[in-house]
């Protein structure tokens, strides 16, 4: 886990928009590109500080 940051959830709406990219392609490749996530409940969730760093990580590839 990322230190620092944000530890707010957002769901998959938000975190499409976030992306810059659908929410039908965040639910096709999320698993596939790796984006950090948890499920609360039958819920996805993915916690700002994680995706930031996983953003971070994957930057220059």
């Amino acid at each position: 886990m990322a230190a620092g940051g944000s530890n707010r959830l957002m769901g998959p709406n938000e975190m499409a928009e976030y992306l810059a990219i659908s929410k039908k392609t965040l639910y096709a490749q999320y698993r596939t590109w790796g984006i950090p996530h948890v499920r609360v409940g039958r819920h996805l969730r993915f916690r700002v500080r994680d995706v930031e760093h996983w953003l971070e990580q994957h930057e220059n590839q």
